[in-house]
């Protein structure tokens, strides 16, 4: 056995006991591989571990290393569907780069105003729809990006225009919203992650009530160091790197 798949197998055990723990199943919960900064072979030894969802949030490594991957795929007669997950902060000179490699859900839209420039050139370049994730600053953590909802419980105007932005994105025509994530600030006790993860899934079961037009399908949160949190705390999706692949390259 691989070292990867060795950790695959840790993570997953990690994973199936913290679903269990709540009542969950294990399989309502996605593990998001998050290969930023690794090179193409870790890739190919995750996929042949058994991954099939891989994160990056670098444009630049995304533009190579898809083109590159796909072509292993092709070359080995590997028909399973690989879906890319973009999680990093988008630039708006960036929309089109990463609209052009067809990601299977973009985590991190924080505006109004990229919204709708995904919407303009994915109607542009008649591209299929793309779904998102709203990225929510509910920690109120400073370096941190997100719509800014850390007293959306307390602070009503808010949570107003949060909806109000919510309900602009909806609107449009090429851009699904699949549901929210958050980050929350890094700490080495993996329960401090709690409240934060508890708050967005509050945020959630609000948006369910009033924008019920809306699939609100995903939580995304958790990393290696509280994804446990996470998924007691509703998390569908968890993106997961240093346990897989250990430290990065660079």
């Amino acid at each position: 056995m691989s070292e990867i798949a060795a950790n695959l197998e840790e993570v997953y055990r990690r994973l199936t006991a913290a679903a269990q723990r709540v009542g969950r199943q294990p399989e309502s919960v996605t593990l998001v591989a998050v290969t930023k900064s690794h090179p193409l072979e870790v890739i190919i030894e995750a996929y042949q571990a058994g991954l099939r969802h891989f994160g990056e949030n670098r444009v630049d490594e995304w533009q190579t290393k898809i083109p590159a991957f796909t072509a292993w795929l092709h070359d080995h007669g590997q028909r399973d569907r690989v879906r890319w997950h973009y999680i990093g902060h988008i630039q708006s000179r960036q929309v089109g780069p990463v609209l052009g490699l067809n990601p299977s859900l973009l985590h991190s839209v924080d505006s109004v105003a990229l919204a709708q420039r995904l919407d303009r050139l994915a109607q542009r370049d008649h591209l299929p729809p793309v779904e998102i994730l709203l990225q929510c600053n509910v920690s109120g953590e400073e370096s941190k990006s997100g719509f800014n909802l850390q007293r959306w419980q307390t602070d009503a105007p808010q949570v107003q225009r949060f909806s109000a932005a919510v309900k602009q994105i909806a609107a449009l025509e090429k851009v699904k919203i699949a549901g929210l994530m958050t980050m929350a600030p890094y700490s080495d006790e993996p329960d401090d992650s709690r409240p934060v993860f508890r708050s967005l899934a509050g945020l959630r079961t609000r948006l369910e009530t009033e924008i019920p037009q809306v699939k609100w399908q995903h939580l995304s949160m958790g990393m290696t160091n509280d994804f446990e949190i996470g998924i007691e705390e509703g998390a569908t999706l968890v993106r997961v790197g240093r346990a897989l692949f250990g430290e990065r390259e660079y």
